[in-house]
């Protein structure tokens, strides 16, 4: 029987959600042992001053077994 546990994290890139969510469970895996999935829960963009994206932001929610 495994118990897991889910922890939400926000994370955020210049380049695009893509790069948001790689670096975010990059992150994440360098905390929590065994990491097993990761769900987008929200996703939004920041503007600058010109109406141009400047940041990208994703939540998620990371799911990571504490026990086997």
């Amino acid at each position: 029987m495994s118990v897991a546990r889910v922890t939400e994290i926000k994370s955020s890139s210049s380049k695009s959600f893509d790069d948001a969510v790689r670096t975010g469970l990059v992150r994440a895996n360098k905390t929590l042992k065994n990491v097993k999935s990761a769900w987008i829960q929200n996703q939004e963009v920041l503007l600058d001053d010109h109406g141009k994206i400047a940041e990208y932001r994703v939540q998620m929610k990371v799911t990571f077994v504490l026990t086997d």
